[in-house]
């Protein structure tokens, strides 16, 4: 396949993303901000690269002004090496998200959970507990969507049989994602 046989597989696989549940992603996103909760994102491998970079753009990349006092709050729990390497040893890794979660998490906060396959273990425990415990749930996945997609609150799904696109087709919707949000909240400031 050359790049632009690529570009076509990608824009098609874009296409049948479903609209509405990027608006309410983002809608999501904007009532955590308004109710001042926290938004945690999660997520392994290239998911947990996304979920770092997507919580710090919602966190860093809708500041307007550097004394802006009302911020986006949003932590990627992929990101303490530490108290992850200490959970995995210690409980498993199955219980890494999980565990913060109940170290951190407040009801009315929103879990953002990336997984491109909807079944790692980990980011299914860690749905359970939040559903559990008044935490709002997107999961953000492809292929079939696994159990993600049938377990948690709200959906943005890529319905599509690869890893590498569905994780760059995920980078795309995070940016468009920032980019609505910073629109949205220009009116605030």
């Amino acid at each position: 396949m050359d790049f632009t046989a690529y570009l076509k597989y990608f824009n098609d696989a874009s296409k049948a993303i479903n609209p509405k549940e990027i608006d309410n992603v983002i809608s999501l996103i904007l009532q955590a901000y308004k109710n001042d909760k926290t938004i945690f994102v999660i997520g392994n491998g290239g998911s947990a690269a996304n979920a770092s970079h997507f919580a710090q753009d919602l966190s860093k990349g809708t500041i307007k002004t550097i004394n802006q006092t009302k911020r986006i709050k949003a932590l990627s729990l992929t990101d303490n090496l530490p108290f992850i390497s200490a959970l995995g040893n210690d409980i498993g890794f199955d219980s890494i998200f999980e565990q913060q979660l109940r170290t951190f998490a407040k009801e009315g906060d929103l879990l953002i959970a990336i997984s491109g396959s909807g079944n790692s273990k980990n980011i299914i425990k860690a749905i359970e507990w939040a559903n559990s415990n008044n935490i709002i749930t997107i999961g953000i996945s492809g292929y079939d969507g696994g159990l993600l997609k049938n377990i948690n609150n709200h959906n943005l799904h890529v319905d599509l049989n690869d890893m590498c696109t569905v994780e760059s087709i995920h980078s795309l919707l995070f940016h468009f994602i920032i980019i609505e949000i910073t629109n949205k909240l220009q009116n605030e400031i």
